[in-house]
């Protein structure tokens, strides 16, 4: 089978690949640094239209959110999706606890997590999946403690120097 020039193929690799509709919406950058990430995973999350219209423009902010399990359903709950302006009469609350969708193993998996090992749930990113359909990845963490914190960021310095000095050619 004759591919053409590499050139063009990749091209066409590279546009098959761009997906208009995935982007990213918002991301928990501090999540990382407070938590140690043991598993994630995908969550379908429902919405109000005037909320995706929100998200679609990218006005939101999940830093101060978190999840939990109850009465076997998944919440979101602090998470700020700012109002739609030309949805003033049938808006939104900013700041409502919004139900995840997860699969009834998961969710077992989430509660046994969070009850009887101490863990936390999360939210890592808010994105538009390739449907268009908005999701978010949770994590399941343990938190740390300011020593491991500490460790954590005097070996990311240590790394970042390594990597000065490898470019001077040390």
């Amino acid at each position: 089978m004759d591919r053409g020039h590499p050139r063009t193929y990749l091209g066409r690799i590279m546009a098959q690949e761009k997906n208009p509709n995935r982007k990213l919406i918002s991301e928990n950058r501090r999540a990382r640094f407070d938590f140690a990430i043991e598993d994630d995973l995908e969550a379908g999350i429902i919405l109000m239209g005037s909320e995706v219209k929100s998200l679609r423009i990218g006005q939101s902010n999940i830093a101060e959110s978190y999840a939990s399990v109850e009465n076997g359903e998944l919440w979101l709950t602090n998470a700020y999706i700012a109002p739609y302006d030309p949805a003033k009469t049938w808006g939104h609350e900013e700041r409502r606890r919004r139900k995840l969708l997860v699969k009834k193993k998961e969710l077992a998996r989430l509660w046994s997590a969070t009850a009887r090992e101490g863990m936390t749930i999360v939210p890592l990113s808010m994105y538009f999946d390739d449907k268009g359909r908005v999701k978010l990845k949770i994590g399941v963490a343990k938190g740390k403690k300011l020593h491991d914190k500490r460790a954590a960021e005097a070996e990311r310095d240590w790394n970042r120097q390594k990597g000065r000095l490898l470019k001077q050619g040390y």
